[in-house]
């Protein structure tokens, strides 16, 4: 079979290469550094024979994944041809050393590999600190934000090699301060060795990144993991401790949970541009919404029935199943989504083979608002073709059930009338839905426009001493206008849309 020697050059200087490494690089004949821009490499590439250097792998391969597999097939052939071989390496073969692995594993050859000195040990010396003791874990620098982003630390992150390479692992951490204090170890064990001490947000921006360049990090602010795993606990220490918590059921809190998705709308609709203070409130609301959700995992966990554990992973999975342009399906390539209707259209047909339910209507929550109810079923309807044209047709249905509302009102029949009132509004859902318009959200959005004006009638009749109940139709009518005016800046002699008015009501035109 044919050989592998691997050998390693230390972290930098000559220094720094063991003498079995020396005597290993003299006897072999056939020589392949895997990079020559190491401070030692010419160790090897001026030996009797020279050396073949493979930095060319890494500008001809899109993926680092693929330039060690490109460097693994070529040294294998190489072996193949030339009987044995020795492979050098930077550092420690053992430490983060992906091609060397991969030999290791390789059964087309024998590898032997030498001891060498890592640049590990020239940083714990520099760092002053013992791995053991503290904990250190190492960490590819590629793999940060996979492998290591929600740890605390102490971090030793290597291959940091690229300024681009610092801003991907600063990036990968959201829940980072900023504040923590990093350290930036350069060219470690050679002449232009540097230190650098710096904090997390300036890790970019500290030091021109070069292929000797490595981070310590002592300490990274708590993971979300953490900050998650707290609120748990706490939502199952209130429900085994306060009277009121240990109280409720599933049904009990369904009230609350309305109340509290109302709350967090109301929180939405008052965010205000890149205004962060507006924020606040939707933090708060979001906060009372999830604490609902780990309220009815805790009292179903005491049930025996399900966790929290099963209802983050169903959705999960859901979202996974359901995304199949972005996660594709087990041996199957991803599907093509280019726009939204797409994904709505894949989501719905993925759902119906889920669910395999037998009517469109199965699902569909009937305790909700009756105009989200109302565009609901008409969007189910809508799929299978049972719909206007368009919206233009839909105002017409709006027409004429305005019209059968008007000779209900006739017949004086408050059942006939109550119908009818309900198809104008279900027939408006529809005019609403083919616009793209959210009607539930239309009319919560001018209800709260009449509320407003209506508050700054109050306001201006409080400013000049008059009294609502008593000033009359005219009067509130002519406040009105200047209530629209001082919102919207129009000019307020035009009757505006969403007020009453004395004038047209004297003119029986109501």
């Amino acid at each position: 079979m044919s050989r592998i020697t691997v050998v390693g050059l230390g972290p930098g200087g000559d220094e720094h290469v063991t003498a079995e490494t020396l005597v290993a690089i003299a006897a072999c004949a056939h020589r392949f550094l895997r990079t020559s821009r190491h401070p030692s490499a010419h160790l090897v590439t001026d030996a009797p024979g020279g050396a073949e250097a493979l930095d060319r792998f890494y500008e001809s391969a899109a993926r680092f994944d693929d330039v060690y597999t490109e460097i693994v097939e070529h040294l294998v052939d190489a072996a193949a041809e030339r009987g044995e071989i020795l492979y050098a390496v930077p550092g420690s073969p053992l430490v983060l050393e992906r091609t060397v692995a991969a030999l290791i594993a390789d059964a087309r050859v024998e590898c032997t590999v030498l001891p060498a000195l890592s640049f590990l040990d020239v940083a714990w010396a520099r760092l002053g600190v013992d791995p053991v003791d503290c904990g250190v874990r190492l960490v590819d620098g590629h793999d940060f934000a996979a492998r290591a982003a929600g740890e605390r630390g102490p971090l030793l992150i290597a291959h940091t090699h690229a300024n681009w390479v610092l801003s991907d692992i600063k990036l990968a951490v959201e829940e980072a301060s900023g504040d923590e204090p990093v350290t930036i170890l350069q060219r470690l064990g050679t002449p232009g060795e540097e230190i650098v001490a710096t904090t997390w947000s300036e890790l970019d921006r500290a030091v021109e990144a070069d292929h000797l360049t490595s981070v310590y990090v002592p300490h990274l602010a708590a993971p979300i993991g953490d900050h998650y795993v707290r609120f748990h606990e706490l939502a199952r220490t209130l429900r085994q401790q306060c009277p009121w918590d240990r109280e409720q059921t599933h049904q009990s809190l369904a009230r609350y949970l309305i109340e509290e998705t109302y709350e967090l709308v109301d929180a939405l609709e008052g965010q205000r541009g890149d205004d962060p203070a507006s924020d606040v409130d939707v933090i708060e609301e979001l906060g009372d919404l999830l604490y609902h959700v780990e309220f009815h995992a805790a009292i179903a966990e005491e049930e025996g029935r399900f966790s929290i554990v099963d209802i983050v992973d169903n959705v999960h999975d859901k979202l996974v199943r359901r995304h199949p342009h972005v996660f594709a399906p087990p041996d199957q390539p991803l599907v093509t989504a280019h726009d939204s209707s797409a994904v709505e259209a894949n989501w719905d047909e993925i759902k119906r083979a889920e669910k395999q339910r037998e009517s469109l209507f199965e699902g569909v929550p009937t305790s909700q608002p009756a105009l989200a109810y109302a565009q609901q079923l008409g969007r189910k309807v809508a799929k299978v073709g049972f719909d206007w044209r368009d919206a233009d047709h839909a105002m017409t249905d709006v027409v004429a059930e305005l019209d059968e509302l008007r000779e209900a009102r006739s017949s004086g029949d408050a059942a006939a009338i109550t119908d009818e009132l309900g198809d104008v509004f279900y027939a408006l859902v529809n005019v609403a839905r083919h616009l793209g318009i959210d009607a539930e959200l239309a009319l919560r959005a001018a209800a709260g426009k009449f509320r407003r004006r209506f508050e700054t009638i109050e306001s201006l009749a409080a400013t000049r001493g008059i009294d609502i109940h008593t000033a009359g139709l005219d009067t509130l009518d002519a406040m009105w206008g200047e209530a629209k005016t001082i919102e919207q800046g129009r000019p307020s002699g035009r009757r505006q849309q969403g007020r009453p008015s004395g004038r047209r009501q004297q003119k029986g035109k109501r």
